[in-house]
């Protein structure tokens, strides 16, 4: 760890790796299968509108998490309708980076996420995804983690 990247998390059939290609998406490495035809796949880079793009291209509802060197990472989710959240995540962290943290409020995200989560009929855990947009760790990518559970992903660790 120490790069930075980030993932996605989506329900999606095809060829995930060519419709991320055409999204905008650049460095796709391997796809991980969770349960229930959700799948994470990470990449080096994404445009601006890549996961826009992706959404709409595949009608499927998606999770990006982008990293900062493995200290402070970036949350946006998106469904097919439009509906979308952002979060950040290790506070603390970030706050050494001078990310304006007031851009980023918890109560709009938690909301933001319990939504979502419902939106694409998953089962979340609100203190877990409270926690985890609160909390801070070593890594980054532990908090992610985290929050892919507290939003119920089938499969996720």
């Amino acid at each position: 760890m120490g790069d930075s990247g980030g993932s996605l998390t989506i329900r999606a059939t095809g060829e995930l790796h060519e419709l991320m290609r055409a999204a905008g998406f650049t460095g796709i490495e391997d796809t991980e299968a969770l349960a229930e035809g959700w799948q994470v796949t990470h990449f080096a880079d994404a445009g601006r509108r890549s996961l826009a793009n992706l959404v709409q291209s595949t009608g499927s509802s998606a999770i990006m998490v982008s990293f900062v060197d493995s200290d402070v990472a970036f949350v946006e989710a998106l469904t097919p309708d439009g509906s979308s959240w952002e979060g950040l995540l290790n506070r603390e962290v970030a706050r050494g980076y001078e990310i304006p943290l007031e851009q980023f409020p918890i109560e709009p995200a938690v909301a933001g996420a319990l939504a979502w989560s419902a939106a694409v009929g998953l089962t979340p855990d609100e203190d877990a995804i409270q926690q985890t947009l609160t909390g801070s760790a070593l890594f980054a990518e532990h908090l992610s983690s985290s929050l892919l559970t507290a939003l119920g992903l089938p499969g996720a660790t």
